[in-house]
């Protein structure tokens, strides 16, 4: 996926406001969707790039329009991350390593402000693999969400995965 689509992918009214705001992007690999992010943020504001990969992590490069990083190595569903006052968490292609999401979504959303919002990039199937052991279709996670008390679970954008198996989707819950 190139940039442009990333960006196209998870552009949303939770990343763009007018207001200085501070997300994590758990998972964040070599740091495609971290670049998306940053794109759409006011300068001064940062993101936190967790992943477990030194080697990914070392790959993440300096943001544009003068947003902060902040790498931090550490397995982010087990690992203890003292965040606080989040405006946002990140996780693109990376819950449907998560076998028991309730357990994450609720230490996770410790982490948010009140206002705050997860915002994932995930495959469209149930049929688990390799890659995605635990998936998380989307109707499976809206049903997800509200089950634990959300309010709004409204999937973003759609498009066709490379792999021509399933669809990738972004969902912004809050």
């Amino acid at each position: 996926m190139e940039l442009k689509q990333a960006i196209e992918l998870i552009y949303n009214d939770c990343i763009v406001q007018h207001r200085v705001t501070v997300w994590a992007d758990l998972g964040c690999g070599t740091g495609l969707f971290t670049q998306a992010l940053a794109q759409l943020l006011q300068p001064g504001s940062a993101i936190h790039a967790v992943d477990s990969d030194k080697g990914a992590l070392s790959q993440l490069g300096s943001l544009p329009g003068n947003v902060t990083l902040d790498k931090i190595q550490a397995n982010f569903e087990r690992d203890d991350l003292s965040f606080n006052e989040l405006d946002g968490i990140l996780m693109a292609n990376s819950i449907h390593y998560i076998e028991d999401k309730i357990r994450f979504i609720r230490k996770a959303e410790k982490w948010l402000r009140p206002s705050g919002c997860f915002l994932l990039v995930e495959y469209d199937t149930e049929l688990a693999n390799p890659w995605v052991p635990y998936p998380l279709p989307f109707n499976t996670l809206k049903q997800l969400f509200i089950q634990l008390g959300y309010k709004e679970v409204k999937k973003l954008q759609e498009r066709s995965s490379i792999y021509n198996r399933a669809s990738i989707y972004s969902a912004l819950v809050r």
